[in-house]
């Protein structure tokens, strides 16, 4: 996981924020805590003591337990149609407005 730059320019320090989550991110708390937290411990003591807020950070952009959840939703769907507890309409209602 490359953060820095291998080469420090004026040109890359102009363009290191192009590669953000600032202008219309959807991370971009996330982001902004993880980059806190490397400026107060520095780049290679940050690696470690950030890397829960990386996590969090990573879980945002990538969204996989969500898709996991979804998985294990439909799974046991599935599950239940071919044990027959879900028959006719009762197949595919959608969930209520406020239950999760």
């Amino acid at each position: 996981m490359s953060i820095s730059p291998f080469l420090r320019s004026p040109f890359t320090d102009l363009t290191g924020g192009m590669y953000s989550h600032q202008l219309l991110g959807t991370c971009q708390k996330q982001e902004m805590r993880y980059m806190d937290c490397l400026e107060a411990y520095g780049l290679d003591r940050g690696r470690n003591k950030c890397a829960h807020l990386f996590e969090d950070f990573h879980e945002c952009q990538t969204k996989t337990k969500q898709f996991k959840r979804f998985v294990a939703m439909r799974k046991e769907r599935e599950r239940q149609i071919a044990e027959g507890k879900l028959t006719g309409d009762n197949k595919y209602v959608t969930p209520r407005v406020d239950s999760f």
